[in-house]
């Protein structure tokens, strides 16, 4: 996301990133514990494409057979679960356009809200192409969900891609929420609570490609850029024949800002106090939250098998992380309930520094030495 991070540079490389070759869905594991499958290294475009750090361990954390099934595409789950999302939101839409309580109106708009979390969970998993087995439809499916986001696909991709490589260290363009707690650390984190689709609007059209794009990837932002502006422009102009611009504003933008709400709590507590430059495994938080958040939001909550394994699809994140089950509670990884009581901590504690996650996981890890509570 919104990013005050350095950039790569060559030889600068964070623990828990081991070198790759090969395509995609290669098979080779690095050591999960710091590191992640080979999906989370494809690189963006003008990424350096090998970096190497030759002493990192190497061991798969679960069978290859395992493996190699949880990562096979189906159809199915998707070929049902969109149409799904779609037709809801079409339904919350109709309902918000032609009533005339306040209360179904403004519970349409938080409903389209939180239905949007689901679209976008879709289309981070074209950013991994584990939505089809054809790339092109990753990428036409994802342009095309942004669009009425108004942001740019091409360098969110990127983005995320290096966040997988590089996740919780110096080099991740979403840790943003780790610095020195000064000022501007206390106004970008809590802008980003409140407004983050404003500020992931300014970083991904305009920040990022700025600082990262080459030929290739100005050439998909421009084609998105028209797609865009077509769809405004249509959009607008029939608003404006039919006299219901207001209206129609209302409509598609308001249900964007408690999506933005959503979407700031489960990207803050996904990483927010999780061990600092340790790797996949130790870096990330997964939230069991609840099988509404699960279903609705295709997963995103497994979070810690996500990173570990990126190429294995949403509906089998779940039986990933059974998989994975003793691993994480070995080794301490941040397993938490709720994803209200994890953002609601954030905003108590604010931005982050390496010495305050230092003492987090400190108290994490004295806390599960207590022994628990016997009953007499």
């Amino acid at each position: 996301m919104f990013s005050t991070r350095r950039s790569f540079e060559a030889g600068d490389v964070p623990r828990g990133v081991g070198s790759r070759s090969g395509s995609h869905r290669a098979e080779t594991v690095v050591n999960p514990a710091i590191g992640c499958d080979s999906s989370c290294l494809t690189p963006p475009t003008d990424i350096e494409n090998d970096i190497s750090q030759p002493n990192l361990s190497r061991k798969d954390l679960i069978a290859r057979e395992e493996l190699q099934r949880l990562r096979t595409l189906r159809n199915r789950p998707n070929v049902f679960k969109i149409p799904l999302f779609i037709g809801i939101m079409m339904g919350l839409t109709w309902a918000a356009w032609t009533t005339d309580s306040s209360l179904i109106r403004w519970s349409s708009y938080v409903a389209l809200g939180y239905m949007w979390m689901g679209i976008v969970t879709f289309m981070h998993e074209g950013t991994h192409n584990t939505l089809f087995e054809r790339e092109w439809a990753n990428w036409a499916f994802g342009i095309v969900a942004m669009i009425p986001l108004m942001v740019c696909f091409v360098a969110f991709k990127e983005d995320h891609l290096e966040h997988h490589r590089y996740n919780r260290s110096p080099q991740d363009p979403d840790a943003f929420t780790m610095g020195k707690r000064g000022v501007l650390d206390f106004i970008l984190f809590y802008a980003y609570a409140v407004a983050g689709i404003l500020l992931s609007f300014l970083h991904f059209n305009l920040l990022y490609p700025i600082q990262k794009f080459g030929l290739r990837s100005w050439s998909i932002y421009l084609l998105e850029m028209v797609l865009r502006v077509a769809f405004v422009w249509a959009l607008v102009s029939w608003a404006l024949t039919n006299d219901v611009l207001t209206k129609t504003l209302e409509v598609w933008l308001v249900p964007i800002l408690f999506f933005s709400l959503f979407n700031s709590a489960r990207f803050i507590a996904e990483h927010y106090e999780t061990p600092w430059n340790e790797g996949q495994l130790l870096g990330t938080r997964t939230i069991t939250s609840n099988p509404v958040h699960s279903y609705f939001w295709n997963n995103i909550n497994w979070h810690i098998g996500h990173h570990l394994y990126p190429s294995v699809p949403w509906y089998n994140l779940v039986e990933l992380h059974d998989l994975l089950k003793t691993e994480i509670e070995a080794s301490g990884a941040v397993v938490d309930k709720s994803y209200t009581a994890v953002f609601l901590k954030a905003l108590l504690r604010g931005p982050e520094t390496e010495a305050r996650v230092k003492q987090a996981s400190e108290k994490r890890k004295k806390a599960a030495l207590k022994p628990a509570p016997t009953l007499t």
